[in-house]
């Protein structure tokens, strides 16, 4: 509450109780320079209206060369001359232009002359001035000094505190007014009502209403306008509204201005421009005030025609443009995207102060021009602009989303020495910056360094805890947010959850998801968080539960669907979602395609694959970038790599990933020779490879027996690229000298590796030992592999395989115990075949088929006729099982990729391939049963194991007998 009352002397008196002012320490002005006037003037009447014409037309300078003039030629003081109206007239031209150094000569002058302050005139008018350049203690100053105090007085005194945002001492001053017994006018209630909306003080805004109302004020325009300001900005809206209803006459420009602005503040934008709709109709002319306001509606709209019309309108009057309304058509522009033209509207400034530099700096960054952002900012600094919290805000922003950590932490140094930094924003901002720039250590330390946080402070250094992998350090802050007893919002959630993905740990995810629940936060966005959360830890029962319960689902509901099916290998059901997401007349995005595409992939249905890149053309999706990427992998995976080339050469493209998949669509069809030219022709452009490349490069070398390449491009990554190798590298070079049966050597290389060997590259030697039956290494290796990774059923599998194969079947048993101990189970071999799209699986010696009669038929016939004609054997060496040798050919006849080439035997018409994709690794009797098979029964056969494709054309299969 207000003091209503205070004790002071009467208006004669010196001293009061009224708030005290600063004193004001002013430095005369760069722009306005002190103008040397002489001590006494002499001028005759005509002289006056001259200097108030010039006056009228804002010249300062003009003004008080006129007045110089004078007084230089008239050494003789002319007491009839109207002294006080030409020093009015001065004070009332360096109030209006803020002539602070000028308006304090004036003053000197008064007080050297003979010139009376004693009746309040002159000490208003200087008071007056001095409250409009904010010198409240000089304004006060003069107050205090005043032996008449006129109502008049106290209005400037009241006026200059609430300009100068200090409207609790407005008020003050307003009471001890009423206290000393000077009689208030409708001025005085103007500047009353200004500085209760300042404070959105409703109860003393209707007060004062009252007040207006009783004493007959309100036939006053202004006080009609000031109260619907003060009812508009107290968020008393319709009071606002029903004074400009029972307005009379509606000529007055600041009347339609004040209703105007109290649309806008209220954010009623629409109805902002429709009054402004209504004033164009009643004939009234706009002026400043109103461009502005209107500008601001069409700003927060995004209606940049209709703000080209207002500016259109502004240039037709023929007045020129003043700061604040090229300041708004910058904004507006900037806001609308229309980049350009902000350009061009700020460089046609005769005018630029802070805002102006702000709102351009602010427009860049708002559309994504960080770069010109920072050019913008440096130009500003060299053309003597000093940056202000709202530069270093913009600037600081623009240099996180740029992930400059070298300008981040220059401006950060600038915010520090300015004082800056202790700026509630500009720390947000900061903690934001090094979180874009993965700096997580220095944002935590801002963070806990600022006194003052708000919910954005902790929001961001939560995301940016999740962002950056420190996920155990979101968690606990967020529980410190909420032993605080803060309020939680959407996103705080949606980065706790984000967290939770990263630590895989479902439990404290399903906390989450019942706390959003529990306290109404649960909204679409994180409807769709918690779906990728459940689907990333494998729980797809409950993603497919909340994905039925979504009741308005957006593409990313059905993305996230997508995604979380091919994540756990439910590729079919990823398609069958597909479906109904067109079904539902979804406008798909490039990420559901890439999602579908990796379903497709995974299947190796090649007919699916050829749809999917249908729909994309039909849809007109822009193909380059990921989307080719793909593409390549798709068709790859579908084993046609003809098809890899023919989209990879339909555009030029630079990227990365494309070059990659494309290498590694030719090491995975064992087309070795091919992936190294590739990589050739892409060092021959800008890109330069990363460790994917490298990857996917030394996997081709390693499937294609090449291996002096291999050795040769794993030093060009060390050398050339100062590319540290990963363990899967290594693993790669393993697997590469073990396939060329130089086990020893590989044996070596891992004991000389500068890293200690990881499960992979135990794998990979064991894999090679199993193919050239050195059962001694590979026992070796088996026992290194589990003690290193022994979660891994596969593991298992190759470690009993090896012991099988030196029939040592007591091993074979302690392996298959601690299998089962650990609740460990061996994935069964699978095969399945796409056949009039439709995908039938089969698994070893299967017998669910609905044409398994005609299937093991045929399947006879096929080993009869090989037998006959090629003399084939089964080599039983491929069973590792402890069983007699007829039990040995009989499992090796029910392997499941026989099953379903007999399968397309029988369903395929002649002369076309059969495809075939499997979940193992192809066994050595299979490799050779189908190499027979493509050329006695004449068919070309792709098969798809874990490790790579096999083409069989004519008894010869694409990787050489090397896999």
């Amino acid at each position: 509450m207000l003091i209503k009352a205070l004790h002071i002397c009467p208006q004669n008196s010196h001293t009061s109780s009224l708030p005290k002012a600063q004193p004001s320490f002013q430095r005369p002005h760069k722009s306005n320079p002190p103008l040397q006037i002489s001590k006494f003037p002499q001028k005759p009447n005509h002289e006056i209206s001259t200097l108030k014409e010039i006056c009228r037309h804002r010249s300062l300078k003009q003004a008080f060369l006129s007045f110089n003039n004078t007084l230089s030629t008239h050494q003789n003081h002319t007491p009839q001359f109207p002294w006080e109206e030409a020093y009015s007239s001065l004070l009332e031209l360096c109030a209006a232009q803020g002539a602070v150094p000028q308006g304090q000569q004036i003053h000197a002058h008064i007080l050297t002359s003979n010139a009376s302050l004693d009746d309040g005139f002159l000490a208003t008018k200087l008071l007056f001035m001095y409250g409009k350049c904010g010198l409240l203690s000089d304004a006060r100053r003069v107050f205090d000094e005043m032996t008449q105090r006129s109502v008049f007085a106290w209005n400037a005194l009241i006026g200059a505190y609430a300009s100068s945002g200090r409207p609790y001492e407005a008020l003050e001053i307003y009471w001890a007014m009423r206290v000393a017994g000077i009689v208030y006018d409708a001025c005085t209630l103007t500047v009353v009502l200004k500085a209760c909306g300042m404070l959105k003080d409703l109860d003393h805004g209707t007060e004062i209403h009252g007040l207006a109302i009783k004493c007959g004020l309100v036939s006053f325009g202004f006080l009609v306008n000031s109260l619907i300001s003060m009812y508009s900005k107290c968020g008393d809206f319709s009071r606002a509204r029903q004074l400009f209803d029972l307005l009379p006459e509606r000529e007055d420009v600041v009347t339609w201005n004040s209703v105007i602005s109290a649309y806008s503040q209220n954010g009623h934008y629409f109805e902002a421009l429709r009054q402004f709709r209504e004033m164009q109709k009643a004939g009234v002319a706009m002026n400043t005030y109103t461009a502005v306001g209107v500008l601001q509606a069409c700003t927060e709209l995004l209606l940049a025609r209709f703000g080209m019309e207002i500016h259109a309108a502004l240039l037709r009057s023929g007045r020129k443009l003043d700061m604040f309304e090229a300041n708004a058509l910058v904004v507006m522009y900037a806001r609308s995207g229309r980049i350009v033209d902000a350009v061009k509207m700020f460089h046609a400034m005769d005018e630029i102060d802070s805002v102006s530099w702000n709102s351009m700096l602010s427009g860049y960054v708002q559309n994504g021009f960080y770069n010109e952002a920072l050019g913008f900012f440096y130009q500003m600094q060299e053309l003597g602009h000093k940056p202000d919290q709202v530069s270093v805000i913009s600037i600081v922003s623009a240099s996180g989303r740029l992930g400059n950590l070298l300008n981040g932490m220059e401006i950060h140094a600038y915010a520090i020495k300015q004082g800056f930094d202790s700026d509630m924003q500009v720390g947000n901002t900061l903690i934001d910056m090094y979180v874009k720039c993965c700096c997580v250590k220095y944002a935590e330390r801002i963070f806990y360094r600022m006194t003052d946080k708000d919910f954005i402070s902790w929001t961001t250094m939560i995301a940016g805890y999740a962002q950056n992998h420190y996920y155990l350090e979101a968690i606990d802050l967020f529980r410190q947010v909420q032993r605080e007893g803060m309020k939680v919002d959407p996103m705080m959630i949606g980065s706790v959850l984000h967290a939770c993905g990263g630590l895989m740990c479902i439990s404290y995810a399903e906390q989450i998801h019942c706390y959003a629940v529990r306290n109404g936060l649960f909204d679409l966005v994180l409807e769709n968080s918690v779906l990728d959360i459940y689907g990333l830890c494998g729980k797809i029962k409950y993603t497919s539960q909340l994905f039925k319960m979504i009741k308005n689902k957006d593409v990313v509901s059905w993305t996230s669907m997508i995604s979380s099916y091919v994540r756990n290998g439910l590729a079919n059901e990823a398609l069958d979602i597909f479906r109904d997401m067109i079904e539902a007349d979804i406008e798909i995005d490039m990420v559901a395609m890439m999602g579908i595409l990796s379903a497709v992939a995974s299947l190796s249905t090649l007919s699916k694959g050829k749809e999917i890149h249908g729909f994309l053309i039909r849809r007109c999706f822009v193909m380059d970038g990921p989307i080719i990427s793909s593409l390549v992998d798709m068709y790859a995976r579908c084993g046609t790599v003809d098809n890899c080339f023919k989209v990879f050469n339909m555009i030029r493209c630079d990227d990365l990933v494309l070059w990659t998949s494309m290498i590694n669509a030719c090491g995975m069809h064992g087309r070795g020779e091919e992936a190294v030219d590739l990589f050739r022709k892409m060092q021959q452009t800008s890109v330069k490879p990363d460790h994917i490349t490298f990857l996917v490069l030394l996997y081709a070398c390693s499937h294609s027996g090449l291996f002096d390449e291999g050795r040769i491009y794993l030093e060009i990554m060390k050398n050339e690229y100062q590319l540290e190798p990963w363990p899967d590298h290594y693993a790669c070079v393993v697997d590469l000298l073990g396939h060329s049966d130089r086990l020893n050597e590989a044996y070596e290389f891992i004991k000389n590796m500068p890293i200690e060997p990881t499960a992979a590259v135990w794998c990979a030697l064991l894999g090679a030992c199993r193919v050239h039956s050195d059962n001694e290494l590979g026992e070796f290796a088996a026992r290194k592999l589990l003690e290193l990774d022994s979660e891994n059923p596969g593991n298992y599998v190759l470690a009993s395989n090896v012991f099988a194969a030196s029939k040592k079947w007591k091993d074979v048993e302690e392996v298959r115990m601690r299998m089962r101990v650990k609740g460990l189970k061996k994935n069964p071999a699978c095969s399945w075949i796409e056949v009039g799209n439709k995908v039938h699986t089969f698994i070893a010696r299967d017998r669910s088929h609905p044409q398994t009669l005609e299937i093991y038929s045929k399947l006879d016939d096929i080993i009869s006729t090989l037998e006959k004609e090629a003399g084939y054997v089964a080599e039983t060496r491929f069973v590792l099982h402890n069983v007699r040798e007829d039990e040995k050919k009989k499992l090796l006849h029910g392997h499941s990729e026989r099953l379903a080439i007999a399968f397309g035997l029988i369903a395929t018409p002649k002369g076309t391939p059969i495809r075939i994709t499997k979940n193992l690794r192809v066994c050595g009797d299979c490799h050779h049963f189908t190499k027979l098979v493509s050329k006695y029964f004449e068919r070309e056969i792709v098969v798809r194991d874990a490790n790579r494709f096999h083409h069989f054309i004519s008894g010869l299969c694409s990787c050489g007998d090397f896999w």
